[in-house]
């Protein structure tokens, strides 16, 4: 039987007295790879925001690994990656490995020190977006986009259950990308890691994902890409052609 990673149910949530969701319901198994699109000011942020204990509902329920959201402890099981990243100081005493190992002391008891497993976890998560040869270099000292590896190699170093990340590939140039999707697959469909990705890359994201949900305020569609292409609401929505291209299930 699915497990539940995030069970959403009757959400309205927004900032201080704003409504930005309206009654938003839905599940997420494990296993599940999850497209997250919609328009810009759809509720997209504002929603993984909610899941990750940041903001109260106003109204519904939230739960992450069967807890509610606001009251989860155990965040070594996620990694997260936001949307907007701020500017790294260039004078920001931390290296590249420094900063990576940080998405290990979630786990960790006081004295937080780094030991040998930790090591092998580090030095495996920046081979795997390709930037061992920056551990050294101070963080401030780096592009967008090799900062941008960075942060998601210390969302990937927990080895978490689940993986939000928020337009992770926007600085990226297109090999980058490409690798760092490959690795998203592998860890989806071999670790079953949980994945939900944020995008507003509506016409790529089906190539990559096993379901779409795509969020206007409230869920306009929930399921997967098969459902969605057969789908005659989302046909009237999008019109034949581009219901076609977003699936990424026709040749």
């Amino acid at each position: 039987m699915p497990v539940d990673i995030i069970s959403v149910e009757k959400l309205h949530s927004g900032y201080n007295s704003s409504k930005v969701l309206n009654d938003v319901t839905f599940n997420i198994t494990k296993g599940d790879y999850v497209g997250l699109v919609g328009p810009n000011g759809s509720g997209k942020t504002t929603l993984i925001k909610t899941i990750l204990g940041l903001f109260e509902p106003m109204e519904g329920n939230v739960s992450i690994f069967g807890e509610r959201s606001w009251e989860f402890k155990d965040w070594h099981k996620v990694g997260y990656l936001p949307q907007k990243l701020v500017s790294f100081n260039p004078h920001f005493p931390a290296t590249v490995k420094e900063i990576v190992a940080l998405g290990l002391l979630s786990k960790k008891a006081f004295p937080r020190k780094i030991d040998r497993n930790d090591e092998m976890a580090i030095n495996k998560a920046l081979d795997l977006m390709d930037i061992s040869d920056l551990k050294d270099k101070l963080i401030g000292e780096l592009s967008g986009g090799q900062g941008q590896r960075v942060l998601l190699a210390k969302a990937l170093v927990n080895e978490p259950d689940l993986l939000i990340l928020d337009e992770p590939v926007t600085a990226l140039d297109p090999e980058t990308r490409e690798r760092f999707f490959n690795i998203l697959e592998e860890l989806n469909q071999v670790n079953k890691v949980t994945i939900i990705l944020v995008t507003h890359d509506i016409g790529t994201i089906g190539k990559y994902a096993s379901k779409l949900l795509y969020l206007d305020k409230k869920i306009i569609f929930y399921g997967s890409f098969e459902d969605f292409c057969g789908s005659d609401h989302m046909t009237r929505y999008f019109g034949k052609f581009s219901q076609h291209i977003i699936c990424h299930r026709h040749n």
